[in-house]
């Protein structure tokens, strides 16, 4: 009986331990910004690789996560794997799409040579032609930059689709170069994204 008792209090401690570890898991927050753990992209889950803040100057631009088929710390072997990639973005402060797509360009000029850039050149256009027709960013605006196997890179702002397929994964790890480059958009961003500690 006391036996039983002990395995029964044991089995119940366990169970509420399990439960109230899990939440703490559940998502990672950068500055009120929840990024699951893992999210499903063309039938696999992908797991958080990290997230971080991107800031300018002291103003807060935008959270991202990065999310990956299996964890990577090294760039060179995120930009070799082979399965879905997604690029996660919450805006947390308005962004013209001027703003944005200068942003952009930079980011890819510094972290591209030429010739890498001219090989994406045409989809690097039909890039910023997709941007130049949303009016800007709002506080709280979610952009998704997914790299979908046999298809190509496909972006949704709030859930909404956006633009056309990009077909060349070149392209793809051009834009996530801005970020994991040799002279990314934010240094502090770079080790968090790679899933260093702080």
């Amino acid at each position: 009986m006391n036996r039983r008792t002990t395995l029964t209090s044991l089995l119940a401690a366990a169970f509420l331990a399990t439960g109230l570890c899990l939440p703490a898991h559940a998502a990672t927050d950068v500055a009120g910004v929840k990024f699951d753990d893992s999210v499903s992209l063309a039938g696999k889950e992908l797991k958080l690789n990290g997230a971080g803040l991107r800031t300018k100057v002291f103003f807060k631009i935008y959270a991202l996560g990065l999310y990956l088929p299996e964890k990577k710390t090294s760039v060179a072997d995120i930009l070799a794997l082979a399965g879905p990639r997604r690029v996660s973005i919450t805006v947390l402060r308005e962004l013209s799409s001027e703003e944005f797509g200068n942003a952009f360009m930079a980011g890819l000029n510094a972290n591209t040579e030429k010739a890498e850039r001219n090989k994406v050149l045409s989809q690097t256009m039909k890039f910023g032609e997709m941007f130049a027709q949303i009016p800007g960013l709002k506080k709280g605006d979610v952009l998704t930059v997914d790299w979908l196997p046999g298809e190509g890179t496909q972006c949704h702002l709030n859930g909404k689709k956006i633009g056309e397929v990009l077909p060349d994964v070149a392209f793809y790890n051009a834009i996530l170069r801005i970020w994991l480059g040799d002279k990314p958009a934010d240094s502090s961003l770079k080790p968090k994204l790679l899933g260093e500690a702080n």
